[in-house]
């Protein structure tokens, strides 16, 4: 009897266990089902809401009637406090801090925040470019200048730390014109300044969707039939959609630098793509998924 006793027992044990790993392999296959394989997630960026009125309007305008689900906020810009009205008027939208070392309209200027003689031209400006252009005036490049890394890294920090006290929704950090990534040393900053502030830079695993807005050429019927085709073909995964959008007001209009002067037509042209009824018919008939940095990031 004990014998079979000991039989039956190692038989309900097995049982058991048995039925254990059936309920795990249930729920890892639960899990999984959670993010099908054939998910398309589209994560749609704002760029430089802080920099001007118009730029504050058209992001807000991109995310309220459109397909934006977060913007990047420069805080050394003169909007940067109207841009801090809104998006607190505005809890769901996501906010990057969009870290500033340039400023590159011919006519329309901003500086550090903080004491930086070595981050700035004659006039107390940042330079207008990451790199010397040729077709620029010499002397008017961030990497050209006699950099001091402690002043850099004391404005990157101010900036972060402005943003956190007027911002509750700030999740990451990006680079405007990537000219605080545009070394090996600047990159090491960032990476440091991103780990102490536990705000991320980087998305794994994401893709970036091509540009439609024709590199400042192209019409805004254009760029809304190229978005609207873009997005027709997007595959299966994660992809990161980066403009600018703004509006042609008299205020974008004077803005502008050597190569690129419809500013305003060209930036209203992307706002009407963000908010396109038939983009978003788009999206919508192919299931794709608007996320925002924050959503991939917690994943």
């Amino acid at each position: 009897m004990k014998y079979k006793e000991l039989v039956c027992s190692l038989l309900g044990c097995l049982l058991v266990s048995s039925i254990g790993l059936s309920v795990s392999a249930a729920r890892a296959a639960e899990a999984s089902d959670e993010r099908p394989d054939g998910e398309i997630r589209l994560l749609v960026r704002a760029d430089d809401i802080g920099s001007c009125h118009a730029a504050n309007l058209a992001c807000i305008k991109s995310y309220r009637e459109g397909i934006v689900r977060t913007v990047e906020v420069m805080v050394p810009c003169p909007w940067f406090n109207e841009a801090v009205k809104m998006l607190r008027e505005n809890p769901g939208l996501d906010v990057g801090v969009h870290l500033t070392l340039t400023s590159e309209w011919q006519y329309y200027k901003w500086g550090p925040i903080t004491a930086a003689p070595s981050l700035v031209d004659r006039q107390g400006h940042y330079h207008p470019m990451t790199r010397q252009r040729s077709d620029f005036p010499p002397n008017t490049a961030f990497l050209h200048a006699k950099l001091r890394m402690e002043e850099v890294e004391k404005e990157l920090r101010a900036q972060i730390e402005l943003a956190k006290q007027n911002i509750p929704n700030i999740s990451h950090l990006s680079c405007h014109m990537g000219t605080a990534t545009s070394t090996p040393q600047l990159r090491a900053l960032v990476k440091r300044l991103s780990e102490e502030y536990k705000l991320p830079v980087e998305t794994p695993g994401a893709k970036h969707v091509p540009g439609f807005a024709g590199g400042g050429k192209a019409t805004a019927e254009q760029m809304e039939a190229t978005l609207a085709k873009t997005l027709e073909k997007l595959e299966p995964g994660v992809w990161i959609l980066v403009e600018h959008p703004g509006l042609d007001t008299p205020e974008m209009q004077v803005m502008g630098h050597i190569g690129y002067w419809n500013v305003a037509a060209h930036r209203d042209g992307v706002t009407k793509a963000f908010t396109s009824e038939k983009v978003k018919r788009v999206i919508e008939s192919r299931g794709i998924k608007l996320v925002s940095y924050r959503d991939i990031l917690s994943d």
